[in-house]
This record gives structure tokens, sequence and C-alpha cells, in this order.
């Protein structure tokens, strides 16, 4: 009986968390992007006096927001490929091979992301400078965020090439299997879960970047994260941000719950692809 009455009072302080963290300030956006632009929403009344979809069809016609949606949902998924094939090699070797310092390594793999953003917005900046690759801001933007989110899908496709069996890939081998037949058969099915979260992961965060993007990027590319700050920044106009950030945050939050999905999907047992 007691647990019961603790379970059901973590329930209701997870539910209380909840409601606070993410569905009040949620429904507050959903609120001030709905406020028409005659009639402001004042601390004197509970919900806005008028509410209609003027500021998402301004924002639509009279901001950057089409070249900044076609500019970011270009950026992040190129990033998240190159992060990818950026991140095989290394995940191979960690998650394949015993060698001293195996652990080490993993661990130094990690500590690129306690540097700062902009820190490493800065250092892409001069690099771009000092090569005269002015021009080229957007390749210097995708090979930046491959470089910052690499620590992530190094881990998650380090633990998938954990997770290969070896007795697979040997009668793979002994059956007379080419590589690609031995690829598909023993590596494939438990690298696809990491797969998939890796460019999941990587596409949300380098959606959701700022730092890179608009150090190195200003003026000449533009997006959404970069086009919210400029809401925020210059006469924070409330309403605005709120279109912009239900934008930004909506589709990742969906995204997000597919990769959760993947995630719990990803059972080792069935690695072999036999389950």
């Amino acid at each position: 009986m007691t647990r019961r009455k603790l379970d059901f009072a973590l329930l209701i302080m997870l539910s209380v968390v909840f409601v606070v963290w993410l569905i009040i300030p949620f429904a507050i956006a959903v609120l001030w992007s709905l406020t028409d632009p005659a009639e402001p929403w004042t601390a004197s009344t509970l919900l806005p006096p008028v509410m209609s979809f003027a500021r998402w069809s301004d924002m639509w016609q009279h901001s950057g927001l089409k070249q900044a949606l076609v500019t970011s949902y270009t950026l992040a998924p190129t990033a998240a490929v190159t992060c990818l094939l950026l991140s095989l090699p290394t995940a191979l070797a960690l998650g394949r091979f015993a060698f001293p310092g195996r652990e080490v390594a993993k661990i130094l793999c990690l500590l690129p992301l306690v540097v700062s953003p902009f820190v490493t917005s800065i250092f892409f900046t001069a690099l771009l400078f000092t090569l005269g690759l002015q021009g080229f801001r957007f390749g210097a933007i995708v090979f930046a965020h491959s470089v910052l989110f690499l620590p992530y899908a190094i881990r998650i496709m380090t633990v998938s090439f954990e997770q290969v069996r070896q007795d697979h890939i040997d009668a793979a081998r002994d059956l007379g299997a080419s590589p690609w037949a031995r690829f598909t058969a023993a590596y494939l099915p438990a690298l696809r879960p990491g797969i998939f979260a890796t460019l999941l992961i990587v596409f949300i965060q380098s959606i959701e970047e700022f730092a890179i993007a608009y150090i190195v990027g200003s003026p000449e590319i533009v997006t959404v994260p970069t086009l919210l700050y400029a809401a925020l920044g210059q006469d924070f106009v409330r309403p605005n941000a709120a279109v912009l950030s239900l934008i930004l945050v909506v589709p990742n939050v969906l995204l997000m719950l597919i990769l959760e999905k993947l995630l719990k999907s990803a059972n080792p047992t069935l690695a072999s692809g036999k389950g």
C-alpha cells in the first residue's frame, strides 16, 4: 500500500513538472502568436482580446521566414549526413577493436561538448577568412555543425557497432558472403537504429544552433534561429518571436517522438535481424 501511494505521489509530481515546464510555456507561446495586432494583449486581460492568424500571415509575407526555412532545412540534413559519415571510422574503431586506452578515447571524444559554440564559431570564422573562403559560408556552416555535433554521432554509432555480433560476421564469411552481403546481413540490422538516431539528433541540433549560423553566415545566410534572435533582440516583438519559436519547436518535438520510438525499437536481441 505504501509503495502504491509513493508511485502515485511521484506520478503527480511528474505531471506537475510536465505541465509547468512544457504545457504552460507552449500554451502561452500559442496565445502570443495568435494575438491580433489591432488589439494588443495586456496584463489586464487573462487571454488575448482578439485572436487571429494575422501574425503568422505577416511573418510569412513580410519577413525572411521563407528563405530561413529553406536554408535551415537544407543545412540540417546536409550537416546530419556529413556528421554521420565523419563519425563512422572513429565509431568503428571504438566499437569493434580492442586496444589499450579505448575507454579513455571514448571519453576524449566527448570533450568537445564542453567547448562553447561561440568559441567554435569564432574559430571557424577566422579559418574561413584565413583560407579566403568567404564565399563558401554555407559549406563552412555545414562543416562546423558536423564537427560541433560529432561527439553525439561518435557515441551513438560506437554503441551501435558494439551491438554487432561477431559470430554472425564469421558465419556470413564462412558461407562465402561478399563484403557487402556481410555488411547487410550482420552489421546493418544492428546499426540501423543508431544511424537513424544520429541523423535525427544532429538534424535537431543543427536546426536549433544559433552561434555558428550567425557568426559564420551573417549577413548572407539567415536561419530560423538567427531570425528568432533578431526578433527578440531588435524591437522585442513578442508575438513575432512566438510565431518563430513555434515554427522552430513543433517539428523538433515531433522528431524527438520519432527518435524515442526508434530508440525503444533498438533491442539488442534483434541485432542479428533474425528476430
